[in-house]
C-alpha cells in the first residue's frame, strides 16, 4: 500500500448527504433557493417547515428525482447525477402506491431485483416483521389501510441495507403504536451507523429521535442547528423550604439563580448531560433542604419552529 492509499484511508469517511446552493423554480414560483446543509453517517436530521416550504422538493433534488436549477449535492460521496450515489440509499417518499394485486412478499422481491441487491428471503422475512407485517405477508396489498402501506413501504425502504434512509412523513398515517415503532427503527437505524434524513410535521416525534433540525421557510434555510443550539439553554424551577447560605451556594454552583419568594430558578448549560438536575436535587436534600416541587423549563422544538417562521423569539415556559 502507498503512502497516499495510507493516508486516504485515514480520512473520515465523507457525509451521507452534503448539498450546497440548492435551488429550484417552477415557472415564476422559487421553490427552493440557496438550501445547504449536511447528514453525517449515523446521524438523524429533521426536516421541518410548513406546507410549501420546499421540504420534499429538497428531498427529490438530493435524491435525483428533480433536477436542480443550481447547486450541488454528493450523497454517500458520489454526486446525485451519478445512479451509483443512490444504490445504497432508502427512499420512502409521501405519495406512493403498490400494485393491489401483489403481497408484500412480492412487492419485496421485486424491489430488490430493481435495486439488484443481494437480500435472503430470510432477510425479507425479517424487514417485514420489523415494520409489524409479519403475519400479513400472503395477503393482497389491494386490502390494506394505509397505516399497513405506510409500513410497507418503510420495509421497501429498508429491505436492500441502506447506508442513507430518506423518510418523508413517515408516521403520516400510522396509529400511537405504528408511530413508536417508526421511532425505534430510526433509533436502531442511527445505532448501526445509518444516516436518516426525517420530513415529519410531527414535531414531537422530530424532538425524539434527531440529532439536528434544519427549518426551512419559503424555501430557504431559516435556522438550522443541533436541538440543544435551537432551543438555548434550559431552566429548572425549585420549590424549597430550609434553604440555607450553603444551599444557595449548592444552587449557584449548578448555574445563574434567581429566587423569588420559596422558588428558585437554575439556568442550565445547554449541553447539560442530564445529571446535574439529580446530582443538585440529592446534594440539596442532603444539606437538609426540603424540596417541594421541580419544574424543568424549556422551550419546545414547536414554540421554536413558530418563532422562527414568525420572525420573532418566544420566552421559555414549562412544559
Amino acid at each position: 500500500m502507498t503512502s497516499e492509499t495510507g493516508a486516504l484511508a485515514d480520512l473520515p469517511p465523507s457525509p451521507a448527504v452534503w448539498c450546497s446552493g440548492l435551488r429550484k423554480r417552477y415557472g415564476r414560483r422559487t421553490a427552493v433557493e440557496e438550501v445547504s446543509f449536511t447528514v453525517a453517517r449515523g446521524e438523524v436530521l429533521g426536516l421541518l417547515g410548513p406546507n410549501g416550504a420546499g421540504k420534499t422538493s429538497v428531498i427529490k433534488m438530493l435524491l435525483g428525482l428533480v433536477r436542480p436549477d443550481a447547486g450541488e449535492v454528493l450523497l454517500l460521496g458520489r454526486r446525485a447525477s451519478d445512479p451509483r450515489s443512490r444504490s445504497a440509499v432508502g427512499y420512502l417518499p409521501e405519495l406512493f402506491r403498490y400494485q393491489p394485486w401483489l403481497t408484500p412478499t412480492e412487492v419485496l422481491d421485486l424491489h430488490v431485483r430493481l435495486a439488484r441487491a443481494d437480500v435472503t428471503a430470510a432477510e425479507r422475512e425479517e424487514c417485514l416483521a420489523l415494520v409489524g407485517l409479519a403475519g400479513r405477508t400472503g395477503d393482497r396489498v389491494g386490502g390494506f389501510s394505509k397505516g399497513m402501506q405506510q409500513r410497507l413501504g418503510l420495509a421497501v425502504a429498508l429491505v436492500a441495507r441502506p447506508e442513507l434512509v430518506v423518510l418523508d412523513e413517515p408516521t403520516s398515517a400510522l396509529d400511537p403504536v405504528g408511530r413508536v415503532d417508526v421511532r425505534d427503527i430510526v433509533l436502531s437505524l442511527k445505532a448501526r451507523g445509518v444516516a436518516v434524513l426525517l420530513n415529519s410535521h410531527l414535531i414531537g416525534e422530530v424532538e425524539r429521535v434527531c440529532d439536528r433540525v434544519v427549518i426551512l421557510d419559503r424555501g430557504r434555510v431559516a435556522a438550522s442547528g443541533t436541538l440543544a443550539e435551537l432551543l438555548g439553554q434550559r431552566e429548572v424551577r425549585l420549590r424549597l423550604a430550609g434553604v440555607d447560605g450553603a444551599g444557595e451556594d449548592r444552587l449557584r454552583a449548578a448555574g445563574s439563580l434567581n429566587r423569588s419568594g420559596d422558588w428558585f430558578t437554575v439556568q442550565l448549560a445547554s449541553e447539560d448531560d442530564g445529571v446535574t438536575v439529580p446530582d443538585l436535587v440529592r446534594d440539596l436534600v442532603g444539606l437538609g433542604v426540603r424540596v417541594h416541587a421541580v419544574e424543568p423549563v424549556r422551550i419546545s422544538l414547536e414554540e421554536r419552529l413558530l418563532a422562527v417562521l414568525r420572525h420573532d423569539e418566544p420566552e421559555a415556559a414549562p412544559r
